[in-house]
């Protein structure tokens, strides 16, 4: 019996050592499981200040929480790169309008990298319902123009992938778009005049049968070409006009992503040059050597895409 009690006083502290030890590999298994879901992982990373703010002020966390997803998220450069400085200002929309936009970067079910077929503007359905167009080659991967900077951060029910630019969905046709804006009041008003001589320039502008790419002169890239007024603009003869709408009207849909050094063939059937070695400028060999700039890039219609340049081109 006194051997038996020597041996239980023996064993009984390495007993407990174990148990304590087993305690603790429980409780770290546990904190190895627990769930980290889309929303943590934006909650977690200081790199989506603004995009977690935006998913607050949409009321959008439990439903990343719960979920299957994809999630091509837009970090904080990326926002302040489309104009949104701080979480105040993304906030400072209707929560609705900014759910919307969240939920246009949002696919119902996960995509990894490697999952993403090599192609160009290949069609994917968005929680909006409205289709965004993602590109893969050899040189990276895009969506709408935007670039995916940082693939496949994992959360327990979803992929994000990171990217550099918000992306919007298209709510209007080119020439909606153009009229919404007094910046290009000009052009509305060529097209218009256009329109009487060569009905395929509002066609090419307004049908959602085809797609189109239009590098949309600014007013003041008309005024530096010599129309000072819209008056001086509207007495160029309708067929001329229709020249140079068509001119600036390339069949497709290209993103930035999609255009690349060289020669693209315009609505007129006519060269334009695109370098993408010094920003993105585009040139007829009426101004190969003033070159126009792309001063912004993408903007999604239902029937294509716009690129506002800052000069005519000139056939």
């Amino acid at each position: 019996m006194q051997k038996l009690n020597y041996l239980l006083q023996k064993v009984a502290p390495l007993v407990a050592v174990a148990l304590l030890f087993g305690l603790a590999g429980c409780k770290e298994a546990d904190q190895d499981v627990k769930p980290k879901t889309v929303t943590d992982v934006f909650f977690e990373n200081e790199d989506f200040t603004i995009l977690r703010a935006a998913i607050k002020h949409a009321g959008l966390g439990d439903a990343l929480r719960t979920s299957t997803l994809t999630v091509f998220a837009p970090n904080d450069n990326a926002f302040q790169a489309s104009g949104y400085a701080d979480a105040a200002a993304i906030t400072a929309l209707p929560a609705a309008a900014v759910r919307q936009i969240l939920e246009y970067h949002i696919m119902a079910t996960a995509i990894k990298a490697e999952d993403l077929g090599t192609g160009t503007n290949q069609e994917v359905p968005t929680l909006t319902n409205a289709k965004a167009y993602i590109t893969k080659t050899a040189t990276g991967t895009s969506i709408n123009g935007a670039r995916v900077i940082a693939t496949d951060l994992k959360a327990d029910n979803g992929v994000i992938h990171v990217i550099d630019k918000l992306i919007m969905p298209a709510t209007r046709t080119l020439l909606e778009l153009v009229q919404g804006n007094e910046q290009y009041s000009f052009l509305v008003a060529a097209a218009t005049r256009a329109a009487t001589a060569n009905p395929a320039v509002l066609t090419a502008l307004t049908s959602e049968n085809a797609a189109y790419t239009v590098f949309v002169p600014t007013n003041k890239a008309f005024m530096d070409a010599g129309f000072s007024t819209v008056a001086s603009l509207q007495a160029v003869g309708p067929t001329a006009l229709a020249s140079l709408i068509l001119y600036h009207t390339v069949p497709g849909r290209l993103f930035s992503t999609n255009l690349a050094t060289g020669s693209i063939t315009t609505a007129a059937n006519k060269p334009l040059r695109i370098d993408i070695n010094n920003g993105l400028r585009v040139s007829g060999p009426g101004n190969m050597g003033q070159p126009a700039l792309v001063t912004r890039a993408d903007l999604l219609a239902k029937n294509g895409v716009i690129h506002v340049i800052d000069r005519l081109l000139l056939p």
